[in-house]
């Protein structure tokens, strides 16, 4: 008997804590679960921002032509390198984000560089998920047709 009752007190021994262990590592698999959910999702966001803003500071950018190219032949358009830089800067600046504009005859190209900082994930150490995108506009010239049987 008394031999039993040892028995049954070393594998109570063994068995404390674990339940607190147990907790713990699920506790922290869920805080990178939610850190995963809450802060991937706005990376994505990020993202999205990041690329609509380039879009339209390429646009923005591609519209600021040059005079004398608006007076020569509609397929000599060019961008007017300050104009176009002031343009797309000011879209950039409005939206929070930093960025560069290329230049390269009538394509504007805009890379714009979001910064957004983690909620849950800064606690095991990732604090930064900032984005980049780029985008490309040229200015084009169309004309405007009526719809066939309208």
């Amino acid at each position: 008997m008394i031999r039993h009752l040892r028995q049954r007190l070393a594998e109570e021994h063994t068995d404390r804590g674990s339940i607190a262990l147990y907790f713990a590592i699920t506790t922290l698999a869920a805080l990178v679960m939610a850190g995963l959910v809450i802060d991937g999702g706005a990376a994505l966001a990020t993202r999205e921002r990041a690329a609509d803003l380039a879009t339209q500071a390429a646009r923005a950018g591609a519209t600021a032509l040059t005079p004398t190219s608006l007076r020569d032949a509609p397929a000599d358009l060019q961008a007017d390198p300050t104009a176009a830089t002031q343009a797309a800067d000011a879209i950039l600046t409005d939206g929070g984000a930093t960025g560069a504009v290329t230049i390269n005859g009538d394509t504007v190209t805009v890379t714009a560089r979001l910064p957004r900082h983690t909620v849950i994930l800064s606690a095991v150490g990732l604090t930064n998920i900032s984005q980049t995108a780029t985008a490309s506009a040229t200015a084009v010239v169309g004309t405007a047709t009526e719809p066939e049987g309208g």
